[in-house]
């Protein structure tokens, strides 16, 4: 599993800087650098009307990549040990990405 910390607090799944999700899909197929890449599993949290009752942050967690360019990806799973997601005030999934993404 890859440790993963998360800017994107405006992120429905997003607590204490983590990640509520078990999964994540980090995004972006012809991606050469890591701003055309993306959080797939964002969701806006709008108005701050989420609250989290039913599942707690995870550190580390399955990152599912569709970013086959990264030297990270291995058979469509991230291996990095730690990445970033960033882009706090993200109001859609294409303003966030994967800050960790390092082109083959």
């Amino acid at each position: 599993m890859t440790k993963l910390d998360c800017n994107v607090t405006s992120c429905m799944h997003n607590a204490d800087n983590c990640c509520c999700k078990s999964e994540i899909i980090v995004d972006g197929h012809q991606a050469k650098d890591c701003c055309e890449t993306c959080c797939g599993s964002f969701d806006e949290n709008k108005g701050g009307a989420f609250t989290n009752l039913f599942k707690t942050p995870e550190k580390n967690l399955e990152v599912g990549c569709e970013a086959v360019n990264c030297v990270y990806n291995e058979q469509r799973h991230c291996q990095a040990e730690h990445i970033g997601i960033a882009g706090d005030g993200a109001v859609e999934a294409s303003q966030t990405e994967c800050s960790s993404f390092r082109a083959r």
